[in-house]
């Protein structure tokens, strides 16, 4: 089935039509200074999970007026719910493409390679990669930008691997590297807590450091709105305050 010639100049009429009408309820909310309406935010896990509740509790404690509604998947999930406009906005992590997309960086994420406090690698100050051949490695599903990101460093360094575990979540991977599994590249804002108390090591690697974007996205077409906005606005304050504290 498709859209007969006249069902696709209604269609195209018709995003038109709604894009002006939630404009005009936007002008006019501006003049009343009232944030009201409704986004349907999609995070990636690491963001969703670690960083998001916070600034959610921020905004709503400021527009309690907004109705907020929030999906998490991995980053490929998140990704292609925002081209299907079933969300209005995308929070998400690594490199990110698309002609049809806005992709914005709003802060840098710091990896780290993380091991059991037993393992062999936890007694060094320092690792060089060669120390990383031939290891269990834990890793995420395929479409998350944390595997992305595991890949690309291991293909970069022609790393062998002795054998992998998939995990479809942070706290998998996490329980499976604590376990004594094997090693993982997570998120310094995954482990933090695990750091702290003792029950995960990083192991700094000798002249390398790890870092990716997290990124706000949005369709090219994308009908703005007051409370997406403030909302946005809102992710880009919050990036700063955590760059001042050193944290981002």
């Amino acid at each position: 089935m498709k859209l007969t010639e006249a069902g696709f100049i209604l269609y195209e009429k018709a995003k038109r039509i709604l894009a002006l009408y939630d404009e005009a309820r936007r002008d006019i909310h501006l003049l009343q200074d009232t944030v009201t309406g409704s986004i349907h935010v999609g995070a990636s896990f690491t963001i969703g999970e670690y960083l998001l509740p916070r600034l959610l509790a921020e905004f709503v404690a400021q527009y309690p007026q907004v109705e907020l509604q929030v999906t998490i998947g991995n980053t490929w999930e998140i990704v292609q719910k925002v081209r299907k406009q079933e969300l209005n906005l995308g929070l998400v992590e690594g490199d990110v493409t698309g002609e049809d997309l806005v992709i914005t960086p709003y802060m840098k994420d710091e990896l780290l390679l993380v091991a059991a406090p037993d393992h062999p690698l936890s007694a060094m100050q320092q690792a060089d990669i060669s120390k990383l051949q031939h290891l269990n490695w834990i890793l995420r599903e395929s479409g998350s930008g944390t595997r992305a990101f595991s890949d690309c460093f291991l293909q970069e360094h022609k790393l062998e691997i002795k054998r992998t575990y998939v995990f479809n979540s942070s706290q998998g991977v996490k329980e499976a590297v604590t376990a004594g599994l094997g090693v993982a590249i997570l998120s310094r804002w995954v482990v933090r807590k695990e750091l702290e108390s003792g029950t995960l090591h990083n192991i700094p690697l000798k002249g390398i450091k790890l870092t990716r974007d997290f990124s706000t996205i949005q369709t090219m077409d994308h009908s703005p709105s007051m409370a997406i906005e403030r909302f946005v606005q809102q992710v880009m304050e919050d990036a700063k305050r955590l760059r001042t504290n050193g944290l981002g």
